[in-house]
C-alpha cells in the first residue's frame, strides 16, 4: 500500500489550490460578467457573493479533505456510505467531461501563441479562427458557427490534436511526479510567473491610448441593475465556478495538508487571491478593447465579447494594432496556457486521489491511464465540431452537474453530519482560547453553518431552476434537441450511472459492501 502523499509546505498548498481556482474563466469570463452586470456596481452582489457561498463552501472542503484525509468519494463515504455516489459524480463528470474539452482549448492557446508571432490569423481573426483553424461548419449569413450541424463530424484537426497531446502529456509529468515533487514543484513555478505575465500584461495595456475608455466601462457602476435577479445569479454562479468548487479538487488537495494546517486562514487566502486576481485582470482586458475600440473609431459595446471570442477573435485583432503585438500575444496565450495547466492537473489529481484511496493500484499506472483514456476523449473535441460538443457539454455540466453538487454537498455537510465535527476541527488548528475562541465560534462559524445550511442551497435552487426555465423555453442556443439530449443531458446520465458503479465497489480491505 502506497504510502498517502502530502504537501511539503503550507505555501505549495496554498500556490496549487489558487492555481486550480485561477484558470481560464478568470481571465476570459469574469470581467465580460462584470461589464454586462452593472460593471462596478457588480461588485456588491460578487462580494456577497463570495462570502454566503464561496469561501462557506471552500471551507466546508477543505475541512472535509483535511479531517478525513480523503479525497472527495471517501470522505463522503465516512459521512455515510449512501452519499459516496456525490464525490464519485464529482470527480467522473469533471474529469471526463470538464477537462476533456478544457485541455483541447489549452491546445487552441498553444496554436495561438505560435501563431502570434507571425500574426497568421490576418486582417479577418474571426474567419481565420472558425473556417481555417477550427473548420467549424459555419453560417454566412449570421458570421458564426451553424449550431445545427452538430452531428456534421468530417474528421480530426491535427494540428490541434497534436497541441492536445502535448497539453496532455505536459499534465502527465507533472502530476506522474507526485503531490510534492509534481504538483508542489509546478506551482511553485508556474504561479509566480502567471502573476508577473498578468501584471506585465495590466501595466502594458493601462498605458495603450483609449485604455482609460476601456476601464471606465468596466468599472463605471449601474445600480439599477442591482435588482435583477438575473445580476445576483450571475454573481453567485462567477464565484461557484472560479473557486473550482463542487469539482471534488479542494477536498484532495486539503487532505495532503499536515496536522497542524489552519483551514480557515487558507480558505481566505485561496477566496481573496482568485477574486482579486480576476477583478484586477478585468482592468487589462478592458484597457485593450478601449485601445482597440480607439483605434478602430468603435464604441466598447461593438468590440467587447466574452469567453472564446475574447480569446480568439477579439484579442488577436487587437494584438494586430498594437506595437510589439507579436510580443504581447506571445505573452497573452502563454498566460492563458499557464492558467489552464494549473487548473487541469488538480483536476487529474482529484480523480487520481479518489481511485488510490479506493484500490490497491500503484499511483504512477493510474495517472498514465487516466491522461491516455482523457488524450483520446479529447479527440472529440478536436473534430470539426469540436466547439459545438463542448459548448453544450460545458453549459450542462457547469450548469447542472457542478450545481447540484454544490447544493447537496452543502445539504449532507450542513443537515445530516451536522458540521459541529468539522467546526471543532477549525477551531482546534487556529490558536485561540478564552473568549476570542467563544467570539470565533459564535459568530463566525455560526454563521458559516448559516450559509451552508440556508444561503448556499437556496442561492444555488435558484440558479439552477432559472436555467431549467431557459432550457425548457428552447433548445439551448438553437441546437438541436438531438444534440442537447445526448451531448447534454447524456453525458451528465452516464458519468451519474458510473458514479453509482464505483461507490458500489468493495473499498480496499473489503470483500463486500
Amino acid at each position: 500500500m502506497e504510502e498517502r502523499s502530502q504537501w511539503g509546505t503550507n505555501i505549495g498548498f496554498l500556490f496549487a489550490a489558487i492555481g486550480s481556482a485561477v484558470g481560464l474563466g478568470n481571465i476570459w469570463r469574469f470581467p465580460y460578467v462584470a461589464y454586462e452586470n452593472g460593471g462596478g456596481a457588480f461588485l456588491i452582489p460578487y462580494v456577497v457573493a463570495l462570502f454566503t457561498a464561496g469561501i462557506p463552501i471552500l471551507m466546508l472542503e477543505f475541512a472535509l479533505g483535511h479531517h478525513k484525509v480523503a479525497s472527495a468519494p471517501k470522505a463522503f463515504h465516512q459521512i455515510d456510505s449512501k452519499w459516496e455516489w456525490l464525490g464519485w459524480w464529482a470527480v467522473t463528470f469533471v474529469l471526463f467531461g470538464i477537462s476533456l474539452y478544457y485541455i483541447v482549448i489549452i491546445g487552441w492557446c498553444v496554436n495561438y501563441m505560435l501563431f502570434s508571432l507571425n500574426l497568421a490569423w490576418g486582417d479577418d481573426p474571426n474567419a481565420f479562427f472558425f473556417t481555417k483553424f477550427l473548420k467549424v461548419p459555419f453560417d454566412e449569413a449570421l458570421q458564426a458557427p451553424a449550431n445545427g450541424q452538430v452531428w456534421a463530424m468530417s474528421g480530426l484537426r491535427w494540428t490541434i490534436a497534436g497541441a492536445v497531446a502535448l497539453v496532455w502529456l505536459t499534465n502527465w509529468a507533472i502530476v506522474y511526479g507526485g503531490v510534492q515533487r509534481g504538483i508542489e514543484r509546478a506551482a511553485k513555478v508556474m504561479m509566480p510567473l502567471l502573476f508577473v505575465i498578468t501584471l506585465a500584461i495590466i501595466v502594458w495595456a493601462l498605458f495603450l491610448p483609449g485604455a482609460g475608455k476601456g476601464v471606465r466601462h468596466y468599472v463605471t457602476p449601474d445600480f439599477s441593475k442591482i435588482t435583477d435577479l438575473k445580476v445576483w445569479i450571475g454573481a453567485y454562479g462567477q464565484i461557484f465556478f472560479s473557486l473550482s468548487l463542487g469539482f471534488g479538487i479542494m477536498i484532495a488537495y486539503s487532505s495532503y495538508l499536515s496536522r497542524d494546517a489552519n483551514i480557515f486562514r487558507n480558505s481566505l487566502i485561496v477566496g481573496f487571491s482568485n477574486s482579486i486576481y480576476e477583478v484586477c485582470a478585468g482592468f487589462g482586458v478592458f484597457s485593450i478593447l478601449g485601445y482597440m475600440a480607439t483605434q478602430q473609431d468603435q464604441e466598447i459595446s461593438d468590440v467587447v465579447s466574452s469567453g472564446i471570442g475574447l480569446a480568439f477573435v477579439a484579442y488577436p485583432k487587437a494584438i494586430s494594432l498594437l506595437p510589439f503585438g507579436e510580443l504581447f500575444g506571445f505573452l497573452f496565450f502563454l498566460l492563458l496556457i499557464i492558467a489552464g495547466i494549473s487548473s487541469s492537473i488538480s483536476i487529474i489529481e482529484a480523480f487520481t486521489s479518489a481511485i488510490l484511496d479506493k484500490f490497491t493500484l500503484p499511483r504512477k499506472k493510474v495517472i498514465t491511464a487516466i491522461c491516455v483514456l482523457g488524450f483520446v476523449g479529447s479527440l472529440l473535441f478536436a473534430t470539426n465540431v469540436g466547439l459545438l460538443w463542448l459548448d453544450i457539454v460545458d453549459h450542462f455540466l457547469n450548469q447542472y452537474g457542478l450545481i447540484t453538487v454544490g447544493i447537496v454537498e452543502a445539504f449532507v455537510v450542513g443537515w445530516l453530519y451536522r458540521t459541529d465535527k468539522l467546526k471543532a476541527h477549525i477551531v482546534s488548528n487556529l490558536g485561540l482560547s478564552g473568549t476570542r475562541h467563544k467570539i470565533f465560534d459564535y459568530v463566525v462559524l455560526q454563521l458559516w453553518m448559516y450559509c451552508l445550511r440556508f444561503v448556499t442551497p437556496v442561492a444555488l435552487g435558484i440558479a439552477i431552476v432559472h436555467s431549467l426555465i431557459q432550457e425548457f423555453a428552447s433548445p439551448y442556443e438553437g441546437y438541436p434537441v438531438s444534440g442537447v439530449i445526448v451531448l447534454g443531458v447524456g453525458w451528465l446520465l452516464i458519468t451519474h450511472i458510473f458514479a453509482f458503479g464505483l461507490s458500489g465497489l468493495p473499498w480496499r480491505g473489503e470483500t463486500s459492501r
